[in-house]
């Protein structure tokens, strides 16, 4: 049995944060029309649009708030949170290309909503997920490469029993866990530090289950842990 975990070395650093969870089973992640989430991203990405009211995007709030969060760890030079590299892009005008229905899907809520997500296969994972601190010696191979780039210590990481999952919270994944179009039973999140955003945040978390359970088919169940509730079954 599964476990996802947020440890209280994570609470220390933000006791106001949320972690919102869609935990998948029995899904269909291959690809088959790819023109609809090719729309999905693009309805997306003018949504997002409205979130960029400044020129310099440090200044917009969604953005903002997740600069000062990474300021509170260690973490590896010029390391931004995953909604900053998307609205960056959609500032510049670059299009967000397919990858596969999960993390079209995933995209296209984070973009909609300006809040971070990612996904990782729970099948790929080595006993329980823990959100926490790293010691620095969890090893940990991104996506693209093929070398062992650990995390520092005292940063915040996703991690099991193997090594890291994903580096300075949401900043980068590894190729490890990473959803394919086999996967069948996945683990999406949405991350939330600005307490304001909550009715978002829980918005996002819904329409983000709904898209899966419409266009994946299997099931799925939403959660959101805080300080109060640290950890749920995810199998």
């Amino acid at each position: 049995m599964k476990k996802f975990i947020v440890e209280d070395s994570f609470w220390r650093i933000f006791p106001d944060a949320k972690i919102g969870v869609v935990i998948c089973h029995s899904i269909d992640n291959t690809i088959k029309n790819q023109e609809k989430y090719e729309e999905l991203l693009r309805n997306a990405e003018n949504e997002a649009l409205k979130y960029l009211v400044y020129e310099h995007l440090s200044e917009n709030q969604v953005i903002k708030v997740w600069r000062e969060a990474f300021k509170k760890f260690k973490t590896k030079k010029g390391a931004r949170s995953s909604i900053e590299a998307l609205l960056k892009r959609v500032y510049k005008g670059d299009q967000i290309g397919n990858i596969n229905p999960l993390v079209d899907i995933y995209n296209s809520i984070s973009l909609k909503y300006a809040l971070p997500c990612g996904g990782e296969d729970i099948d790929k994972f080595e006993g329980d997920i823990k959100l926490t601190i790293a010691t620095g010696d969890e090893e940990f191979v991104p996506l693209g490469e093929e070398v062992n780039s650990p995390p520092l210590q005292g940063e915040v990481i996703y991690k099991d029993n193997k090594g890291a999952i994903c580096r300075c919270w949401n900043w980068r994944e590894a190729v490890r866990t990473m959803l394919t179009e086999k996967t069948k039973n996945a683990f999406l999140c949405i991350e939330l530090v600005d307490e304001s955003r909550f009715k978002e945040f829980e918005n996002a978390l819904n329409e983000l289950s709904k898209l899966v359970k419409e266009n994946l088919v299997g099931t799925n169940t939403v959660h959101i842990l805080d300080i109060n509730h640290k950890e749920i079954i995810i199998d």
